[in-house]
């Protein structure tokens, strides 16, 4: 599987034969791949394995061995799931995840029950570890960070800050929101709405220790004045967590009274919650994220393509923040890369097809459309809007009229 090789010959010594120091030191060997990936969550990991899993040498690059806990991608819904399914690691991640038959949904102050629900819940480090301990052993993991890289029509060369240097045909950037690598090649990003929503998250426990009445939950409130899109509830583990998402500045005062009261500051900007709920307690730190929509610029370039969120962002809100890293890399590992490795050279014509190809596209432009539709849902008034949301609450009773026959 790996075609790690060693270039350049590193003095060997011994005891008796010890160089001076007017000798060179001995440099590091060059490792000579087909693919480097730069980047080791959900995206790199996903691109690792796969490729590993098809027989290509390919290295991981992270500075983690064992992914920390981090606040990112919590649960996958259907759709995520089917495009999960594509890369043959959907059975490691339904090991890992916690899944529910039913979910109650409330919206308008009515609850309506859907069925099989079928969603995958976990925190975010537990996703991408399942998924590392699916990548073969020929796939070299380095932690470690990249300080340099050079890209051409024929082989790019990573420089790492632990002295290696991985000579490969093709770099896969999945480092996410780190800017620094990117604006050293030229690729600049264009903000599409700074601070579009704020992800929200935390761990809870009903307050009279008796169990949570639901087995998942998503609350919608009836009033707009909040700026709240949704909350949701879903276990992971023994644990119940809660993903809110909301639309406000990173400065309003409103989230320093939410993270020093949370329970208070939840049941006031929701006071119908409780009712399906119940009281609870906040067990841990309320982590917030903020999300900007970007899309990158110049960056079609030999030999490096881009992935995720380090092509561009999407809005966890609308229930898009992964799909677009699972379209992205189902679509490079199982169509654009065995195409390219066919063929000599790594122009930026092959690496334009990617960028082109009409199932990315399309899933870009649905999950932009999502982004704004709901923060427009939820922000906007109006007998036009009023109508839409009334049209989405329909359509959930429908959905739940025809599970209950």
């Amino acid at each position: 599987m790996s075609d790690t090789k060693s270039v350049g010959q590193a003095g060997l010594t011994n005891g008796h034969n010890a160089p001076s120091h007017h000798e060179a030191k001995p440099t590091s060997p060059i490792r000579h791949t087909d693919v480097a990936i730069v980047g080791g969550g959900i995206a790199g990991s996903l691109a690792a394995a796969m490729l590993g899993r098809a027989g290509y040498s390919a290295v991981l690059i992270d500075l983690h061995k064992d992914f920390p806990r981090d606040f990112r991608c919590e649960k996958l819904d259907g759709r995520q799931i089917e495009v999960l399914l594509k890369t043959g690691l959907a059975e490691a991640v339904f090991r890992a995840s916690t899944r529910t038959e039913k979910l109650w949904i409330v919206r308008s102050g009515k609850k309506l029950e859907k069925a099989h629900n079928g969603e995958c819940y976990f925190y975010y480090d537990m996703l991408v570890n399942a998924v590392r301990g699916e990548i073969p052993p020929g796939v070299d993991f380095i932690e470690s960070r990249v300080d340099s890289l050079t890209n051409g029509p024929d082989r790019q060369t990573v420089t790492l800050a632990n002295g290696e240097t991985i000579s490969a045909r093709l770099v896969i950037l999945a480092n996410g929101l780190n800017l620094g690598l990117r604006q050293s090649l030229g690729v600049e990003r264009e903000i599409l709405s700074p601070c579009h929503s704020l992800s929200i998250g935390f761990d809870l426990a009903p307050a009279d220790g008796n169990g949570f009445r639901f087995p998942a939950l998503s609350y919608f409130p009836e009033s707009q004045t909040d700026r709240i899109a949704y909350i949701a509830f879903f276990p992971i583990g023994p644990v119940m967590r809660s993903n809110m998402f909301i639309y406000r500045d990173m400065k309003d005062p409103w989230l320093d009274r939410l993270r020093s009261e949370p329970e208070k500051t939840l049941h006031e900007a929701m006071p119908g919650l409780r009712r399906f709920s119940g009281d609870f307690v906040v067990t841990d730190k309320v982590k917030i994220r903020p999300i900007d929509l970007y899309v990158s610029k110049s960056f079609v370039q030999p030999g490096m393509v881009l992935v995720g969120d380090a092509y561009s962002t999407s809005c966890p809100a609308a229930g898009t923040g992964v799909t677009k890293a699972l379209v992205d890399i189902e679509r490079l590992c199982n169509v654009h890369i065995p195409e390219w490795l066919e063929t000599d050279g790594m122009g930026a014509e092959k690496i334009a097809a990617f960028y082109e190809d009409p199932v990315k596209v399309e899933n870009e432009a649905f999950c932009l459309r999502k982004a704004f539709r709901l923060r427009a849902m939820t922000l906007k008034e109006g007998p036009y809007w009023r109508a839409r949301n009334w049209a989405r609450s329909l359509v959930h009773l429908g959905a739940a009229a025809i599970q209950r026959a």
